[in-house]
């Protein structure tokens, strides 16, 4: 008959919009915009819409973005950009917006996230199985959950194996080739060349390869290499990378879920996903 309904006026009648927003820090990241498919694949399963913007990380972007979001009525909130003081978390929920993370744990708030300690745990183990002696961890960034949950895993196992890893070898830095590379030149700069890596994003790992590369150090013979999250160019590289295997897309639609819980009045559990070594050269 050629009818489509009206989403305005259906949201009028039922005090629901259907729609569900999505904050990322930014959405060129691959591991978020995986996350992000998984997230719009559940949510049209269960007739929802949703749509997404970057908060570059910075929490005033945040709080406006936020808001844009909850001006357009939306039914919930999923934040895949939250940090450790969950401030911002903290003020939508309480304007009583259902909310939920994804790949960030924060506070008490409900997630969808990896299992990063074991993941880290993980990643340490086979450093260690493989004989290092001497790790540094490219940790990326302090504010984020990711970050230290993935370095304190990767630092329980070497403590376990008697070996203790100096402040100085754990840098802190941007989740991307360029933080990657930074981070791995200020480990190379005193002249005390680390025999292994653990960098918490394969990006990351991916631009410590480069600085590697421009010192003269083979991957793994003189330094070995691990990343985190098994992005699609990890089995790519010309040295394909040894990484820790997050469920990015599983982890986007258990937030929807969780969200849609929320939403009808149930009080439901964070769900913790586990993480799988994936061996291959660099490592």
């Amino acid at each position: 008959m050629g009818y489509s309904p009206n989403p305005q006026a259906a949201s009028l009648r039922t005090s629901r919009s259907g729609l569900v927003g999505v904050l990322v820090p930014r959405l060129q990241d691959f591991v978020l915009a995986t996350i992000y498919e998984g997230i719009e694949e559940a949510a049209l399963e269960h007739g929802l819409s949703t749509f997404v913007t970057n908060s570059l990380d910075e929490p005033s972007a945040q709080r406006q973005r936020a808001r844009m979001m909850i001006d357009r009525r939306v039914d919930g909130l999923i934040f895949g950009d939250a940090h450790l003081d969950h401030q911002v978390v903290d003020e939508v929920a309480a304007r009583g917006v259902p909310v939920v993370l994804v790949s960030r744990r924060a506070g008490a708030h409900v997630s969808a996230t990896t299992d990063d300690v074991l993941g880290g745990r993980l990643a340490g183990e086979h450093l260690v199985a493989t004989g290092r002696t001497r790790p540094a961890i490219i940790a990326g960034q302090a504010f984020a959950s990711t970050s230290i949950d993935r370095t304190q895993g990767a630092l329980e196992a070497f403590e376990a194996a008697g070996i203790k890893v100096p402040a100085s070898r754990v840098v802190h830095g941007p989740f991307d080739a360029a933080g990657g590379r930074a981070a791995a030149e200020q480990l190379l700069a005193d002249g005390e060349v680390p025999d292994a890596i653990f960098a918490t994003n394969d990006f990351a790992a991916i631009g410590a390869l480069g600085a590697l590369r421009d010192r003269g150090l083979h991957v793994p013979d003189d330094v070995a290499l691990v990343g985190y999250n098994d992005t699609s160019l990890a089995s790519e590289m010309l040295v394909p990378l040894t990484t820790i295997r997050s469920p990015m897309h599983q982890m986007g639609r258990r937030g929807v879920e969780l969200l849609i819980e929320l939403i009808a009045g149930r009080t439901p559990e964070s769900v913790l996903l586990e993480p799988e070594l994936v061996v291959r050269e660099t490592a």
